[in-house]
């Protein structure tokens, strides 16, 4: 099947097993990392996250990408719930709590949204770092057709080993952030695929809106 316009301007060629393969045979894991109020935090522990966040930068031997994603949420089904709400309750001092709880809500929120930030933190691997030059150009092809970076489809032994390569690093980046106090999780095949088409569908995404995953995608 030829390639759509989209598919030959994206640099992903498939999302397996929790990894993301791009189309010159590289992969990326893709942490979700929580956050924490630094504000509230005292000037001692403020301090101490500071270092811990950069003796956990200098123990890196490898690069990684950390990515803030802003995105609006659009509360009004939210707020129609709770008008739903409202109109079902039989007690008139309930209804009236409802009401004034709602009015609270949409009067706080300008625009019947609100903004929420998501914190990533994206691990590279090269098929390069196992084989070496010479064997990673022999799965790799140069002048390979489409776009011109399209390499050879990576073989199943080659992508177990990467993946277990980069799982190492995943969970070394886990331990580091738990030492900042942060928690990390990696996305499953599911999470990653909402992820790139919410970046890439941000309308819809913003009301709640996301494709339907196949079955066989769901690991």
């Amino acid at each position: 099947m030829a390639e759509s316009a989209t598919q030959a301007f994206l640099e992903v060629q498939d999302i397996r097993e929790g990894v993301v393969i791009l189309k010159n045979n590289s992969i990326r894991g893709i942490l979700m990392v929580s956050s924490i109020n630094f504000a509230l935090k005292s000037e001692e522990e403020q301090t101490a996250i500071i270092y811990a966040f950069q003796n956990f930068l200098n123990s890196l031997d490898f690069f990684c990408q950390i990515v803030i994603q802003s995105r609006n949420i659009n509360i009004t089904p939210y707020l129609d719930s709770l008008k739903d709400l409202e109109d079902k309750q039989t007690n008139s001092l309930l209804r009236e709590q409802t009401a004034s709880y709602r009015e609270f809500i949409q009067g706080m929120v300008v625009g019947d949204s609100v903004m929420t930030k998501n914190f990533y933190v994206v691990i590279p691997y090269n098929l390069m770092e196992i084989l070496g030059v010479k064997g990673a150009a022999k799965s790799f092809n140069l002048f390979g057709s489409g776009s011109g970076s399209q390499g050879a489809p990576m073989k199943d032994d080659e992508f177990q080993r990467c993946k277990a390569q980069l799982w190492q690093r995943m969970e070394y980046l886990s331990m580091g952030l738990r030492r900042c106090g942060l928690e990390a999780v990696p996305l499953t095949t599911p999470e990653l695929i909402e992820l790139f088409w919410s970046i890439h569908h941000p309308d819809q995404a913003e009301i709640g809106y996301y494709p339907e995953i196949l079955p066989e995608l769901l690991k």
